[in-house]
């Protein structure tokens, strides 16, 4: 008697057992649910520069199918934000101040947006324990937002005719911010002297519409996509929309080659890193051009992947919803500027 006594207590004590685990399992998918399918507010402090986009609607659902991202640029609505965006450029050349005298809400993130290399961003030593999360180009940002990326597409066999025909220049380039100083400069300079290098822009007086860019661009057998500044993932459009998109092979000069295979195609680039000296180069170019099959190799990544440009700030802000639950809730960034201008380690 006394023996199945102590087994119903014990069968008790399971069940007991048992129930509070499903409770708390309950509870859980619960607490997920709520916080996954919670509307996160995203307020824009400024426009970067000053450009509007109409925030109208589910923005971030009806444009990118993005769910439950509701994007606001009245500063009214601070109090009730979960992150806040500033872009640099605003706040450091004073056009727009921060509300650092207003009290902020509790768990709200303030996040620094720049697609400016540090060359360009300012001192940023004054941001000290500010803000929260980085939005920008580099891959190790807490929201990264590169200038273009690659989107598979099924393989139709057969690569567009334009890519590798209807070729009239050798190299090309369009530059409008031309300076001595720059390393791009140098290896422009040089590499002139060895082969033709057909100049648009601002520089020489020679701009090209939008709608004349890449067009111009399609008839050279390459492009010169050379950065401004020499910095960690600064990949700009200069290779995504002018090479990739106007049909001519990249020239790239920037951060090493390394940067470069992380996120473009194997085989569509050449680095100027690979070669001895700019003369090497140049008779590597001039040999390319003459071999239709192995600048045709080039085009090659187009049978499997389309690039993708982005333009639309409100892209870029939506994106913030697909990471938010992923970053860390009590990040601060105590040296914002030393993490800006961090190159290799």
């Amino acid at each position: 008697m006394k023996c199945c006594s102590m087994k119903t207590g014990l069968l008790f004590c399971i069940m007991c057992a048992f129930l509070l685990c499903l409770h708390k399992i309950r509870q859980k998918g619960s607490i997920y649910h709520s916080t996954s399918t919670k509307n996160l507010t995203i307020l824009l402090w400024n426009w970067p520069f000053g450009r509007k986009f109409s925030l109208k609607g589910d923005v971030c659902w009806d444009l990118y199918k993005i769910p439950s991202c509701r994007l606001l640029d009245e500063h009214s609505s601070f109090p009730s934000a979960d992150v806040v965006v500033f872009h640099n450029r605003e706040v450091i050349q004073g056009s727009q101040k921060m509300p650092t005298d207003l009290p902020r809400p509790h768990g709200q993130r303030w996040a620094w947006m720049s697609l400016e290399s540090p060359a360009h961003n300012g001192n940023l030593q004054k941001f000290a324990n500010i803000f929260n999360m980085t939005i920008s180009y580099r891959r190790d940002a807490d929201v990264t937002i590169p200038y273009g990326e690659l989107q598979f597409v099924e393989s139709e066999g057969n690569l567009p005719e334009d890519s590798h025909m209807n070729k009239t220049s050798l190299v090309c380039w369009v530059v409008s911010n031309y300076r001595n100083n720059q390393k791009r400069t140098q290896v422009y300079n040089e590499l002139n002297a060895i082969v033709p290098v057909d100049v648009y822009g601002r520089w020489n007086k020679k701009p090209l519409s939008s709608d004349d860019l890449l067009p111009t661009i399609s008839r050279c057998y390459f492009y010169l996509a050379f950065e401004n500044s020499v910095a960690k993932d600064y990949i700009t459009e200069k290779l995504w929309k002018n090479a990739y998109q106007g049909g001519a092979v990249p020239i790239v000069l920037g951060p090493p080659i390394s940067d470069y295979n992380a996120v473009a195609p194997t085989h569509s680039f050449i680095h100027v890193d690979e070669f001895a000296s700019v003369r090497f180069l140049g008779e590597y170019l001039q040999k390319l051009a003459e071999d239709r099959e192995r600048y045709k190799e080039y085009f090659n990544w187009k049978k499997h992947w389309k690039v993708k440009v982005s333009v639309d700030w409100r892209e870029r802000l939506c994106h913030i919803c697909l990471q938010y639950n992923n970053l860390p809730q009590n990040k601060v960034y105590s040296d914002l500027e030393a993490w800006d201008k961090a190159y290799y380690t």
